[in-house]
């Protein structure tokens, strides 16, 4: 009896203390920022703090809303465990309102990686606040790779010379979906670093050293290409996994997509080119539109020179695809756990629901807007969750009231809500009618790519 009675009691006691709590205290407001838009930040900085814990942390971050609209942030790629409420998309939270606090707390719950916050709503994004998360591997999980030198971030996205509450408008008005909207540069960790300009960041590093970049794109339309001028770059995760380790001389990064990379400052002692390039963009534009930083060796005395490395054609979709192929999970390594990521089996798996999401644009009574399945999201006032929760969605949503394997006839807005069955495998179709590279986020759960 004396054994049932405490072994509750230890596992309790081994829980908390294998946990740390890491507290932030954010002041959201709108500052000068560059080219010529204000921008979104975060006690003052541009991209926000760090987020730097270890797997099992428990996050607590007190947002004080000092903006003139409503604020709301996302934890990207990080998986709420057992608990969404606090996950700040629109279906699960409210928003901050003007002028007040929200605190949220999170567990990052079995996970490691590169992943980032950005505000979630109002097309906000477009106007920064986005900022670096870094989840470590606890001591008692080996990595399948040497401890780096030390770590750098890099957050690169698309950025518009206008406000976003402007781009927001015109997109909210105009009658046609249009691709000439477009982005006016690509900024690299918030600053406008350009081959004309000369306005580098740099990312000093000595000789013999092996450092790890960790790259995110924040941007909301452009995919990239990163490269180092005469460096190759060693994949070692893909947000929260460990990839099989494959050498690269360039790797594409899509919207909301994270990887680490590691790079040994092999090559002569002197200054190169960190370059970020945007796909599907024509190559006259390219100089004006990517963005470049420096890997500056310790004792280098030599600039970076010559012209920027060369990257795949933008257009050649075939090279993101077949990138994209070749990256295959470690089964043998650990990740967040000591026992090897191939352990969790997915033989035998029983599908128990297929949908397929037709992503395309439609005009909804004289306005362009996207649509899934020909239905254009609306944003309840209630967030889904919270109706759910407490009225089984009456008044706020109609379940399974919109296909989800083909499309309306006609375009509507609507509130899509799908019924998914708990603990079963859903197998889920992309279809892209556009024409740009479309991303898709599936907000807390991980996923594997069969096709």
């Amino acid at each position: 009896m004396a054994l049932h009675g405490f072994l509750p009691w230890l596992i309790l006691l081994i829980s908390i203390a294998d946990a740390d709590d890491i507290f932030h205290d954010w002041t959201v407001t709108l500052q000068p920022g560059p080219v010529s838009q204000q921008v979104i930040t975060i006690n003052g900085m541009f991209p926000g703090p760090l987020i730097n814990a270890t797997t099992n942390d428990v996050i607590h971050v007190n947002v004080y809303n000092n903006m003139d609209e409503p604020l709301l942030f996302t934890w990207n790629g990080i998986q709420q465990r057992l608990n969404s409420w606090q996950d700040g998309v629109s279906g699960t939270n409210c928003p901050i309102p003007p002028g007040q606090n929200w605190t949220y707390v999170f567990q990052l719950k079995d996970q490691i990686g590169s992943f980032f916050y950005f505000p979630s709503i109002n097309f906000q994004k477009a106007g920064g606040g986005f900022g670096p998360i870094r989840i470590n591997n606890r001591m008692v999980v080996t990595t399948p790779f040497p401890k780096p030198e030390a770590e750098f971030d890099l957050l690169i996205g698309d950025w518009y010379q206008r406000s976003y509450k402007e781009i927001r408008s015109i997109l909210n008005n105009i009658s046609v979906a249009t691709n000439d909207l477009k982005p006016d540069t690509i900024l690299m960790n918030g600053e406008v670093s350009s081959f004309l300009s000369q306005n580098y960041e740099y990312f000093n590093v000595t000789k013999g050293m092996t450092y790890r970049f960790r790259i995110s794109n924040v941007g909301t339309t452009w995919s990239f290409n990163f490269r180092i001028q005469n460096h190759l770059l060693v994949l070692i995760e893909t947000e929260g996994s460990h990839p099989n380790m494959i050498t690269l001389d360039s790797l594409d990064v899509h919207v909301g997509q994270s990887y680490s990379v590691l790079v040994t400052a092999d090559q002569e002692e002197k200054d190169y080119y960190i370059v970020a390039s945007p796909k599907m963009a024509n190559a006259t534009q390219l100089v004006n539109l990517t963005a470049v930083g420096v890997l500056h060796y310790g004792n280098s005395t030599v600039p970076a020179f010559g012209p920027l490395p060369a990257g795949p054609d933008p257009f050649d979709l075939q090279f993101s695809l077949d990138q994209a192929r070749s990256i295959k999970w470690n089964l043998t390594a650990g990740a967040a756990r000591p026992n090897p990521q191939g352990t969790f089996n997915v033989h035998n798996v029983t599908l128990t629901q297929t949908f397929i999401l037709h992503g395309s644009s439609a005009a909804i009574n004289g306005t362009a807007r996207y649509t899934v399945n020909n239905v254009s999201c609306v944003t309840t006032d209630t967030p889904l969750k919270m109706a759910d929760y407490l009225a089984n969605g009456s008044g706020v949503y109609q379940l399974d009231q919109f296909p989800t394997n083909y499309s309306l006839t006609e375009a509507v807005d609507g509130v899509f809500v799908a019924s998914g069955i708990h603990k079963g495998w859903i197998e889920i179709v992309f279809k892209n009618d556009l024409q740009v590279i479309d991303s898709w986020h599936l907000d807390g759960f991980g996923f594997f790519v069969v096709g």
